[in-house]
């Protein structure tokens, strides 16, 4: 008996969550000839974040981002981009960050340490992460929810893109907005959702 306020303590409140693909988008920006900086997307990211607020050093995550799905916002420069010189997504269709340590700075905010893969090559990169919120999405199907925003500046030539110099720049400035599901129930999920009648397409 004399254990179980010790036993409780220890418990493992972590909780694994699921990248939403619909709410997670990656961002990045990178010089165009000097002349501007060209910016594009990847959606439909997925992965696992293992996270319990009170406790960040703890924290894990494991996200692969197709990079086949770039969208600079023309055809032919997102084939450009996907060509074996630059990104050869044919060879290398996603890249995949998985962390190796977290380093919190306080209860909002973290650097998280890991490993980034890109295009077969992998190296250390550091994330400056912001803990948007935790809590019951307020949607169907009503699922605890955690977002977070994300960035940090990698160099292209690091992972073997050397192609275009007078053209691309090295610097790519990344920057993420992810949100993730629990898929148990969460100690708040008591609320009474809406009627039928009441409810908005989910967004």
């Amino acid at each position: 008996m004399a254990m179980l306020p010790l036993a409780a303590s220890a418990r493992d409140t972590r909780a694994e969550y699921r990248l939403d693909p619909v709410h997670t988008r990656v961002m990045f920006a990178i010089s165009h000839a000097g002349f501007s900086n060209a910016i594009g997307t990847v959606s439909g990211s997925t992965g696992t974040l293992v996270f319990d607020p009170d406790d960040w050093a703890r924290a894990r995550v494991d996200v692969r981002v197709p990079v086949a799905r770039i969208d600079l916002g023309d055809a032919d420069w997102n084939k450009a981009t996907l060509a074996k010189s630059l990104l050869d997504a044919e060879g290398h269709p996603e890249a995949r960050f998985v962390s190796t340590r977290v380093e919190p700075v306080d209860a909002m905010h973290a650097r998280v340490v890991g490993d980034l893969s890109l295009r077969g090559v992998t190296r250390e990169v550091v994330l400056d992460v912001t803990l948007n919120a935790i809590k019951r999405h307020p949607m169907p199907p009503f699922r605890r929810t955690v977002g977070f925003s994300a960035s940090t500046k990698i160099s292209r030539a690091d992972f073997g893109i050397t192609a275009w110099k007078s053209v691309i720049g090295d610097e790519v400035e990344l920057r993420i907005e992810a949100e993730a599901t629990y898929d148990g129930k969460a100690d708040d999920d008591v609320a009474t959702p809406p009627s039928p009648s009441t409810q908005e397409p989910t967004p």
